[in-house]
């Protein structure tokens, strides 16, 4: 099987179709539900360019909205954590309560014909999951369909009661698709990851693909701090497991040029006594993340370049990589050039 034609990681004409056929049709991770547990919290965020947010209500209902003002379109809520009693837009000072119901529009003036009721916030789907936030615009299936073979994978982890600590962002100035790639193959450790290469037994690296999940696994040896398992989940979250927690992330597009990196850390011990492994654990994971950067950039900018052509996947290392690119296709309804 060839690599996908890099039309596919360029062409903005085909990132617009990703954020309207791919990124508004599916499930998106917001990272640990716990940061909406109270009354009025809300979490706000940007899909691909979409500006959605979760509020927990009075009423304790956990509900999703477009972050946008149905009056003039601007932005209701600056992304982010915070919490508030209702919901009032910077621009014109409309406000409306934390279940979408339009309150008040100070100023408005005399309109036989509007009606507070016609001009609720537009509600969108939320969902729980063993602990975690998703929200999605219009979802093509639901949370568990899309999860696949998720669900089984990682029944027996005790995720729950993991509590979320950090949460760190990173940008990158390369296609989300290629970090993607990158990501779902161990084919690239040798030569990009080497601490991390001689901390696993990579003769025994396997890569697996699965009903909307990417299993990769290796034996672990001294001095490697995950416990030998990395997960990847259609169509953009990823889950890696060490002892004692978890991260998560979100590869979230910014246009077709550039991504960020929404992380997430979860620990089971969150005493004072373990803040110093805590911190080193994010910093060393972390740094390994980075080390990815150079290589998504340059690759970016050569297939930006029209001198390369597309070249074979491994089928030892890169089975992972045919299925993320058979489901872009399929999802976009693309077919190779």
């Amino acid at each position: 099987m060839l690599n996908l034609d890099p039309r596919y990681y360029i062409d903005p004409a085909i990132y617009d179709r990703e954020r309207s056929e791919l990124f508004a049709r599916t499930w998106q991770l917001l990272g640990p539900v716990s940061q909406v547990a109270q009354r009025g919290e809300y979490c706000a965020v940007e899909i691909a360019g979409h500006k959605v947010f979760a509020i927990r209500g009075r009423d304790g209902k956990l509900r999703g909205f477009r972050n946008l003002c149905r009056h003039r379109g601007a932005r209701l809520l600056e992304e982010g954590n915070g919490r508030c009693p209702t919901i009032r837009c910077p621009y014109h000072q409309w406000v409306w309560a934390d279940d979408g119901r339009l309150m008040n529009v100070p100023w408005f003036g005399e309109a036989p014909d509007f009606k507070l009721e016609d001009w609720r916030l537009a509600e969108i789907p939320v969902a729980e999951w063993r602990g975690l936030l998703f929200i999605a615009i219009a979802p093509s299936m639901t949370l568990e369909q899309q999860l696949g073979d998720l669900m089984n994978e990682i029944a027996d982890e005790p995720i729950e009661g993991y509590t979320p600590m950090r949460t760190e962002r990173m940008v990158f100035d390369a296609n989300w698709k290629i970090y993607t790639d990158n990501f779902v193959e161990g084919y690239h450790i040798p030569g990009i990851h080497p601490q991390f290469f001689a901390a696993i037994d990579f003769e025994q690296f396997k890569t697996t693909a699965h009903d909307g999940l990417i299993r990769m696994t290796a034996p672990p040896r001294d001095g490697l701090f995950y416990r030998g398992k990395w997960l990847w989940m259609w169509p953009n979250w990823t889950l890696s497991l060490f002892d004692g927690g978890m991260n998560t992330s979100r590869i979230n597009p910014l246009g077709p040029n550039q991504t960020e990196l929404i992380y997430n850390f979860y620990f089971a011990d969150t005493s004072e006594t373990k803040a110093k492994e805590r911190d080193d654990l994010v910093a060393r994971n972390l740094d390994i993340v980075r080390e990815d950067f150079e290589i998504c950039l340059e690759t970016h900018k050569n297939y930006a370049s029209g001198a390369y052509t597309p070249g074979p996947l491994s089928p030892r290392h890169e089975a992972g990589v045919a299925y993320f690119q058979d489901r872009i296709r399929n999802s976009l309804g693309l077919t190779p050039a």
